[in-house]
């Protein structure tokens, strides 16, 4: 039987350097789009520990679900912010596990994998070349009427999108815990806290090793009906975890789902769901 504990597993998802560069075909993208637009798989990286008993890890599901669009790539002159989503894995014994994720982006310092990111963008143009070239024949008919300049400049803006002498590249990461209970509150802030140590300049007061040991083996699951403080990288984590006479433990934030859907479609769902209808929300 599982012992209580604040979180099972902690998670490493990313690009692994030695398989390179593969087409994510379940994230269903074209390969008309450019190669930084175009996402790649992405692998768990590492785990802590190994194995539970009392929660196998699944490593195709965590990693699907850490990284639902795969791995993604930018330059510099791309938005870099951090993002945070949590997930659910249940099995077949109506049983659940919870996971949340940290993704961000950190420098490619492979050189292979800036080449192969070049290589592709060459390929790239010229298959566009080949597709996008006026006949013969169109050419004074083109020039005549200005219709190729939209041509020369996205082919300018298309060479111009990476280029290994002058672009940083950049590709995600995600750390993940897993864990028996749904504290996102929680989670969420040891996952930024862990983030800001690896980044700050400033190294924290304890290898990050020993706060991840701590949440894995010394943080034990509050008591029903009881609150738990604890000590993050940078400052206390508090969770609370409803008794059982009160509601089920739901620590989301009713802001975003009308942020997310808007109020009239909030007021909708909440009449349909009394009226006792079906209700079926579809999302990218």
């Amino acid at each position: 039987s599982a012992p209580g504990r604040f979180a099972d597993y902690f998670v490493i998802c990313g690009l692994d350097t030695e398989t390179g560069l593969e087409p994510d075909e379940l994230s269903g993208e074209n390969f008309e789009q450019t190669p930084l637009r175009r996402t790649f798989k992405s692998k768990v990286l590492a785990r802590y520990p190994e194995n539970v008993e009392w929660n196998p890890f699944d490593q195709d599901a965590v990693g699907m679900l850490c990284m639902p669009k795969g791995l993604a790539f930018k330059t510099q002159a791309d938005s870099r912010e951090p993002q945070f989503h949590s997930f659910i894995i249940t099995r077949e014994d109506g049983s659940r596990t919870f996971g949340f994720s940290l993704t961000f982006f950190e420098e490619v310092t492979s050189k292979q994998i800036c080449s192969a990111m070049q290589t592709l963008y060459h390929m790239h143009n010229a298959e566009y070349d080949i597709l996008h070239t006026p006949p013969t024949n169109d050419k004074e008919s083109c020039s005549s009427t200005g219709d190729c300049n939209g041509t020369s400049v996205s082919k300018l803006q298309r060479f111009n999108s990476y280029d290994i002498s002058r672009d940083t590249l950049y590709v995600s990461k995600c750390i993940c815990l897993i864990t028996p209970m749904s504290f996102m509150k929680a989670c969420k802030k040891i996952l930024e806290q862990l983030h800001q140590a690896v980044t700050s300049p400033q190294p924290p007061p304890l290898p990050l090793e020993s706060y991840i040991y701590n949440i894995l083996y010394e943080v034990p699951l509050p008591p029903a009906g009881r609150s738990l403080k604890f000590s993050g990288v940078y400052g206390p984590i508090i969770c609370q975890r409803p008794s059982t006479s009160e509601l089920p433990l739901f620590d989301f934030p009713v802001k975003e789902v009308f942020e997310l859907l808007g109020v009239e479609n909030v007021v909708q769902l909440f009449t349909c769901a009394l009226l006792e209808f079906q209700i079926l929300l579809y999302s990218q």
